[in-house]
């Protein structure tokens, strides 16, 4: 443990923090942008509502503004970010919406426009695994022969019922076959993970996570379901009021999420904070910060780190 604790700075995870200053030398911040693509779960092609968990936004709730260029919104981002610490290096991070869900052109332009900036060291983009065509994955391998390329993927669970009740759009399969297609390309892969999702018990959550082992991905983030106003998951929360766990249960679930995740896994994200004028529930989770302190106790306490019990 004692090894694992030094590599890591203290967290008894390998965190996203720590793997940027192994990587880079220094801290490094992301600055969210907005791309202006839509999804093919909103226009019509697969659906038209989207993931019921899913705002307005996209989940890009804190991303840039898709009025101003690429360039202006990575401008807007250090201002912000200057403004509480000194920064030097940042991740271009398209979150909103699909963001391989446009023309290759487009796509090239505004993804080029971000790598240039010398101040950028990582292109991470978040997407579906059901929008990374040919001609995509060809400009996202010539991309990060300049600059590391990341693509995150939300893949949420495993289990066909949940993926159904929450509208994912797309088999396992599909999932797969993504995450080979873009490690052939030598690229990045971080995979996005719900816990909580309504219908769902511990042991089918921990066999999502476990299912993260025998995939040939990079990191990982494990998001607690928020619910959100504006979504069509807040109308089934007000009808059914279905279970949302309290902080000790959740931190309970993380630290076995932990345990089974292999070492090599870089842990990206171990809770969220929704915009707080649309939280539902669970309202504690605003509390970003509190929680994340409270999980390193617990983590420490029960002498929890990455990959303790996992056999590979």
């Amino acid at each position: 443990m004692e090894k694992c604790m030094k590599r890591w700075e203290g967290r008894p995870y390998r965190s996203l923090d720590s793997y940027l200053k192994e990587t880079f030398g220094e801290k490094v911040y992301k600055i969210t942008l907005n791309g202006g693509m839509t999804c093919p779960n909103r226009d019509g092609h697969i659906g038209t509502g989207g993931c019921i968990f899913c705002s307005a936004s996209g989940s890009g709730d804190f991303a840039g503004n898709a009025a101003l260029s690429i360039t202006k919104q990575l401008a807007a981002g250090k201002a912000q970010l200057l403004k509480k610490r000194p920064v030097r290096s940042y991740i271009a991070y398209f979150q909103a919406f699909t963001n391989t869900y446009a023309s290759v052109d487009y796509l090239e332009r505004i993804f080029t426009e971000a790598i240039q900036d010398p101040d950028v060291k990582v292109l991470s983009i978040a997407t579906r695994p059901d929008c990374l065509g040919t001609d995509v994955l060809e400009l996202l391998k010539r991309l990060n022969s300049v600059k590391p390329v990341w693509v995150e993927l939300g893949l949420q669970t495993i289990h066909p019922q949940s993926a159904r009740f929450i509208r994912r759009g797309y088999e396992l399969e599909v999932f797969d076959r993504a995450v080979r297609e873009l490690r052939q390309a030598d690229i990045t892969v971080i995979v996005h993970v719900i816990l909580f999702l309504p219908g769902e018990t511990q042991e089918m959550m921990l066999e999502t996570v476990e299912y993260l082992n025998r995939c040939d991905i990079q990191g990982a983030k494990l998001q607690l379901l928020h619910i959100l106003d504006g979504t069509d998951l807040a109308e089934i929360y007000r009808k059914d009021h279905f279970h949302t766990p309290d902080i000790e249960e959740y931190l309970c679930l993380l630290g076995k999420c932990i345990l089974r995740l292999r070492p090599d896994i870089i842990i990206h994200r171990l809770t969220g904070d929704g915009p707080k004028d649309l939280l539902i529930a669970p309202l504690w989770t605003g509390a970003k910060r509190t929680v994340l302190n409270r999980l390193h106790q617990y983590l420490k306490e029960n002498e929890i780190w990455q990959g303790k019990e996992y056999h590979g």
